[in-house]
Protein backbone atom coordinates (compact mmCIF):
# COMPACT_ATOMS: atom_id res chain seq x y z
CA UNK A 1 0.00 0.00 0.00
CA UNK A 2 1.13 3.53 -0.79
CA UNK A 3 0.73 6.21 1.65
CA UNK A 4 -1.98 8.04 -0.29
CA UNK A 5 -3.99 4.30 -0.01
CA UNK A 6 -2.72 4.08 3.70
CA UNK A 7 -4.00 7.88 4.13
CA UNK A 8 -7.44 7.10 2.34
CA UNK A 9 -8.12 4.23 4.23
CA UNK A 10 -7.33 5.98 7.66
CA UNK A 11 -10.09 8.91 6.56
CA UNK A 12 -12.69 6.26 5.32
CA UNK A 13 -12.37 4.76 8.75
CA UNK A 14 -12.25 8.46 10.94
CA UNK A 15 -15.14 9.17 8.70
CA UNK A 16 -17.39 5.79 9.27
CA UNK A 17 -16.45 6.28 12.82
CA UNK A 18 -18.07 9.65 12.94
CA UNK A 19 -21.27 8.65 10.83
CA UNK A 20 -21.29 5.08 13.25
CA UNK A 21 -21.27 7.30 16.55
CA UNK A 22 -24.28 9.92 15.16
CA UNK A 23 -26.07 6.46 14.27
CA UNK A 24 -25.63 5.56 17.60
CA UNK A 25 -26.17 8.09 19.44
CA UNK A 26 -29.54 9.33 17.15
CA UNK A 27 -30.86 5.34 18.25
CA UNK A 28 -29.81 5.14 21.80
CA UNK A 29 -33.56 4.83 22.69
CA UNK A 30 -34.18 2.00 20.65
CA UNK A 31 -31.04 -0.18 20.01
CA UNK A 32 -32.76 -2.83 19.29
CA UNK A 33 -34.22 -1.80 16.05
CA UNK A 34 -31.16 0.24 15.18
CA UNK A 35 -29.18 -3.30 15.70
CA UNK A 36 -31.75 -5.04 13.45
CA UNK A 37 -30.81 -2.68 10.48
CA UNK A 38 -27.37 -2.70 10.73
CA UNK A 39 -27.88 -6.52 10.60
CA UNK A 40 -29.59 -5.83 7.51
CA UNK A 41 -27.65 -3.28 5.89
CA UNK A 42 -24.32 -5.51 6.51
CA UNK A 43 -26.17 -8.77 4.89
CA UNK A 44 -27.06 -6.65 1.63
CA UNK A 45 -23.20 -5.41 2.02
CA UNK A 46 -21.88 -8.85 2.14
CA UNK A 47 -24.10 -10.03 -0.50
CA UNK A 48 -23.30 -7.39 -3.30
CA UNK A 49 -19.62 -7.99 -2.35
CA UNK A 50 -19.97 -11.98 -2.93
CA UNK A 51 -22.11 -11.04 -6.31
CA UNK A 52 -19.11 -8.96 -7.53
CA UNK A 53 -16.48 -11.46 -6.39
CA UNK A 54 -18.56 -14.41 -7.84
CA UNK A 55 -20.05 -12.37 -10.79
CA UNK A 56 -17.59 -14.31 -13.29
CA UNK A 57 -19.51 -17.51 -12.21
CA UNK A 58 -22.91 -16.35 -12.38
CA UNK A 59 -22.27 -14.61 -15.63
CA UNK A 60 -21.15 -18.38 -17.28
CA UNK A 61 -24.24 -19.97 -15.38
CA UNK A 62 -26.74 -17.21 -16.59
CA UNK A 63 -25.36 -16.34 -20.17
CA UNK A 64 -23.23 -19.56 -21.29
CA UNK A 65 -20.82 -18.50 -24.21
CA UNK A 66 -18.77 -20.62 -26.85
CA UNK A 67 -15.21 -21.07 -26.38
CA UNK A 68 -12.44 -21.13 -28.96
CA UNK A 69 -9.34 -23.30 -28.21
CA UNK A 70 -7.58 -22.29 -30.95
CA UNK A 71 -4.85 -24.51 -29.47
CA UNK A 72 -6.41 -27.53 -29.95
CA UNK A 73 -8.54 -26.56 -32.45
CA UNK A 74 -11.97 -27.31 -30.71
CA UNK A 75 -14.70 -24.79 -30.64
CA UNK A 76 -16.91 -26.05 -27.14
CA UNK A 77 -20.69 -24.47 -26.74
CA UNK A 78 -22.28 -24.62 -23.40
CA UNK A 79 -25.89 -25.81 -23.52
CA UNK A 80 -28.06 -23.60 -22.32
CA UNK A 81 -30.91 -23.08 -20.06
CA UNK A 82 -33.26 -24.38 -21.79
CA UNK A 83 -31.77 -27.43 -22.62
CA UNK A 84 -30.62 -26.34 -26.22
CA UNK A 85 -26.73 -25.47 -28.10
CA UNK A 86 -27.09 -21.99 -29.30
CA UNK A 87 -23.54 -20.45 -31.55
CA UNK A 88 -22.73 -16.94 -32.17
CA UNK A 89 -21.07 -17.07 -36.00
CA UNK A 90 -20.11 -14.03 -38.18
CA UNK A 91 -21.63 -14.03 -40.89
CA UNK A 92 -20.56 -11.34 -43.82
CA UNK A 93 -18.92 -9.24 -41.03
CA UNK A 94 -21.97 -9.49 -38.85
CA UNK A 95 -22.67 -11.60 -35.46
CA UNK A 96 -25.20 -13.82 -35.74
CA UNK A 97 -26.50 -16.26 -33.29
CA UNK A 98 -27.79 -19.62 -34.14
CA UNK A 99 -29.83 -22.22 -32.49
CA UNK A 100 -27.85 -26.09 -33.45
CA UNK A 101 -30.55 -28.36 -34.96
CA UNK A 102 -28.80 -31.61 -36.24
CA UNK A 103 -32.69 -32.32 -37.47
CA UNK A 104 -32.19 -29.51 -39.84
CA UNK A 105 -30.57 -30.24 -43.42
CA UNK A 106 -29.39 -26.79 -43.86
CA UNK A 107 -27.82 -23.06 -42.43
CA UNK A 108 -31.24 -21.54 -42.28
CA UNK A 109 -31.77 -18.03 -41.79
CA UNK A 110 -35.28 -16.32 -40.66
CA UNK A 111 -36.30 -13.21 -42.07
CA UNK A 112 -35.02 -10.74 -39.55
CA UNK A 113 -31.21 -11.84 -39.45
CA UNK A 114 -31.51 -12.45 -43.46
CA UNK A 115 -32.37 -8.30 -43.54
CA UNK A 116 -29.55 -7.28 -40.61
CA UNK A 117 -27.17 -9.55 -43.49
CA UNK A 118 -28.17 -6.68 -46.49
CA UNK A 119 -30.47 -9.93 -47.56
CA UNK A 120 -33.37 -8.46 -49.46
CA UNK A 121 -36.18 -10.58 -48.35
CA UNK A 122 -38.65 -8.77 -50.60
CA UNK A 123 -37.07 -10.01 -53.84
CA UNK A 124 -36.10 -13.87 -53.08
CA UNK A 125 -37.81 -15.86 -54.77
CA UNK A 126 -39.38 -18.36 -52.07
CA UNK A 127 -39.33 -21.59 -54.50
CA UNK A 128 -38.10 -24.11 -51.73
CA UNK A 129 -40.22 -26.27 -49.46
CA UNK A 130 -39.41 -27.74 -45.78
CA UNK A 131 -41.01 -29.22 -43.61
CA UNK A 132 -40.44 -27.99 -40.09
CA UNK A 133 -42.66 -29.25 -36.77
CA UNK A 134 -45.08 -26.28 -37.56
CA UNK A 135 -45.61 -27.56 -41.09
CA UNK A 136 -44.36 -26.78 -44.52
CA UNK A 137 -42.88 -23.50 -45.33
CA UNK A 138 -41.40 -21.57 -48.18
CA UNK A 139 -37.52 -20.75 -48.61
CA UNK A 140 -35.22 -19.46 -50.78
CA UNK A 141 -31.85 -20.11 -51.57
CA UNK A 142 -28.61 -18.24 -50.98
CA UNK A 143 -25.21 -18.04 -50.66
CA UNK A 144 -23.55 -16.30 -47.69
CA UNK A 145 -20.01 -14.71 -48.60
CA UNK A 146 -18.05 -15.79 -45.25
CA UNK A 147 -18.98 -17.65 -42.07
CA UNK A 148 -16.48 -17.12 -39.45
CA UNK A 149 -16.36 -19.45 -36.01
CA UNK A 150 -13.51 -18.28 -34.38
CA UNK A 151 -10.61 -19.03 -36.09
CA UNK A 152 -12.62 -21.01 -39.02
CA UNK A 153 -13.85 -19.06 -41.91
CA UNK A 154 -16.11 -20.84 -44.78
CA UNK A 155 -16.75 -18.76 -47.82
CA UNK A 156 -19.24 -19.55 -50.08
CA UNK A 157 -21.48 -21.20 -47.67
CA UNK A 158 -25.50 -22.24 -48.96
CA UNK A 159 -28.41 -21.03 -46.81
CA UNK A 160 -31.91 -21.16 -46.80
CA UNK A 161 -33.78 -17.73 -45.67
CA UNK A 162 -37.11 -19.01 -44.14
CA UNK A 163 -40.38 -17.44 -45.35
CA UNK A 164 -42.38 -18.26 -42.73
CA UNK A 165 -41.75 -17.50 -38.38
CA UNK A 166 -38.82 -18.47 -37.30
CA UNK A 167 -37.72 -16.93 -34.33
CA UNK A 168 -34.48 -17.89 -34.02
CA UNK A 169 -31.89 -18.93 -37.42
CA UNK A 170 -31.15 -22.32 -37.48
CA UNK A 171 -27.49 -24.30 -37.83
CA UNK A 172 -27.98 -27.04 -39.27
CA UNK A 173 -25.91 -30.60 -40.44
CA UNK A 174 -24.93 -28.99 -43.82
CA UNK A 175 -22.54 -26.65 -42.51
CA UNK A 176 -22.16 -28.83 -39.12
CA UNK A 177 -20.96 -31.23 -41.86
CA UNK A 178 -17.77 -29.23 -42.37
CA UNK A 179 -16.18 -30.43 -38.89
CA UNK A 180 -14.49 -33.71 -38.74
CA UNK A 181 -15.61 -34.09 -35.15
CA UNK A 182 -19.37 -33.44 -33.12
CA UNK A 183 -18.99 -34.62 -29.82
CA UNK A 184 -21.58 -34.35 -27.09
CA UNK A 185 -19.79 -34.39 -23.41
CA UNK A 186 -20.15 -32.56 -20.02
CA UNK A 187 -23.59 -30.59 -20.93
CA UNK A 188 -20.95 -29.41 -24.03
CA UNK A 189 -20.58 -29.64 -27.81
CA UNK A 190 -17.67 -29.64 -28.65
CA UNK A 191 -16.58 -28.92 -32.50
CA UNK A 192 -13.54 -30.29 -33.97
CA UNK A 193 -12.19 -29.13 -37.25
Amino acid sequence: MTSDDIGRLVYLMLLLAAIGTWVFIQNRQSLGKTAQQLAIWGLIFLGVIASYGLWEDIRRTVLPQQAVLSQTGQITVPRARDGHYYMTLMVQGTPVQFLVDTGASDLVLNAQDAKRLGIDTEGLSFLGRAMTANGEVRTARVTLESVSLGPVTDTKVPAWVNEGALEQSLLGMGYLQRFARLEIRNNELILTR
